[in-house]
């Protein structure tokens, strides 16, 4: 098989050890592709990611890293297939192409200088940005989202190897929902989705993965103001939760939920029993 596929899941003929027993079956394997970022002809980063859905991945990139500030600003996605992985040449306006070049000549400049990394350290934190106060959901209806999550990977049901990100309205029914072997590219994904015009717009999003930092910031970019996590909260992702008006919820499962911030767009139950049942 070449390094590129267009294919999701690989099946493999592979050996079973188990309680000194060897049994053939068949197993499925995550794909994973080189993905370059091209802007407007300059390679950017490259990031390996599931081969589904890339573009939704570019638009929701350049949105969640702030390359530029609104959807509007990206005027064409296409992509390119290679033997060695995917290009995904995103086109955006001549104003942001020159803040990005200039971030990246700025970020070069400091490589030299050992003091220079509290500067580079400062630059890898992007300013907060608080999201809006509109959104109100009902916690009880979360189980809805939780009893369907499965349905909503099959990806992981064959290979256990992806993540998932997933859209949820008031009733708490997953109306999107992406996949990928990178949790923040699924996140990308979601969100580069529900930017398009033609996307409803969830009220909350579920994570399958843990809840860290660059993933309440991409939250927090995409003015997601409900931010449900399967798995735990790091200490960064809960600061910059509270900085930016984000309600972050982790644990989500087994019936129950931890409130970490904002619990007042949460309704259906009393203050005391948010870290308890579902």
């Amino acid at each position: 098989m070449d390094y590129y596929s267009h294919d999701v899941v690989t099946e493999k003929q592979v050996t079973l050890m188990e309680q000194g027993q060897a049994s053939e079956l068949t197993d499925y394997l995550a794909n994973e592709v080189r993905i370059a970022l091209v802007y407007n002809g300059i390679s950017h980063t490259v990031m390996l990611a599931s081969p589904q859905d890339l573009e939704a991945f570019a638009i929701g990139f350049t949105l969640s890293e702030r390359i530029v500030r609104n959807i509007n600003e990206i005027k064409g996605v296409e992509l390119e297939y290679t033997e060695e992985g995917v290009l995904d040449q995103i086109e955006i306006t001549q104003r942001c192409f020159m803040e990005l070049k200039q971030q990246r000549r700025n970020m070069a400049g400091r490589t030299g200088c050992g003091l220079c990394g509290v500067a580079q350290l400062e630059e890898a934190v992007k300013p907060v940005i608080r999201v809006d106060n509109g959104a109100e959901f009902n916690i009880n209806n979360l189980k809805v989202a939780l009893n369907f999550v499965k349905d909503n990977q099959q990806h992981f049901k064959l290979t256990g190897a992806t993540h998932a990100a997933m859209g949820l309205n008031n009733d708490g029914h997953i109306i999107d929902a992406y996949e990928d072997i990178g949790r923040h590219i699924a996140l990308d994904k979601l969100i580069g989705a529900f930017s398009q015009k033609h996307a409803e717009r969830p009220i909350a999003v579920l994570l399958t993965s843990r809840a860290s930092f660059e993933m309440v910031q991409k939250a927090a970019s995409a003015n997601i103001q409900i931010l449900f996590a399967m798995s735990a909260v790091t200490s960064l992702a809960l600061e910059l939760a509270e900085k930016s008006n984000i309600t972050l919820v982790g644990f989500c499962r087994n019936g129950r939920a931890t409130l970490y911030t904002h619990g007042h767009r949460l309704t259906g139950l009393s203050r005391d029993r948010l870290a308890k049942a579902i």
